[in-house]
């Protein structure tokens, strides 16, 4: 059973930055491509970042790119996702996800999700 699970995120001021984690128990990590998605109070969950398995490619959304960067320890089955330069429009609950193959912005696509973390950007 994959299970991925999610440390708290945090209140942080607008400039501050902010490291999220989500460590994958189950599967072979490796192989999973992982995705960091968002959804803020009154909309749709939206993509942030995915990361292959085994090439690692990255696919930022726009409106993150330049500000955060993904990244996996495949020794420590964690996936994070810095975040720099953050805006009170970051404000959020992120969640982690993970599938075998590539990464996608598809939410429907990744078969296993972490609990979600609130992150709070104050202007």
């Amino acid at each position: 059973q994959v299970q991925l699970v999610q440390p708290g995120g945090g209140l942080v001021q607008a400039g501050d930055s902010l490291r999220l984690s989500c460590a994958v128990s189950g599967g072979t990590f490796s192989s999973y491509a992982m995705g960091w998605f968002r959804q803020a109070p009154g909309k749709e969950r939206e993509f942030v970042v995915s990361i292959g398995g085994s090439i690692g490619d990255t696919d930022y959304a726009d409106s993150v790119k330049g500000r955060f960067t993904i990244s996996r320890d495949n020794a420590k089955n964690t996936v994070y996702l810095q975040m720099n330069s953050l805006k009170p429009e970051d404000t959020a609950v992120y969640y982690c996800a993970a599938r075998t193959g590539y990464g996608t912005r598809r939410s429907s696509a990744y078969s296993y999700w972490g609990q979600g973390t609130q992150v709070t950007v104050s202007s």
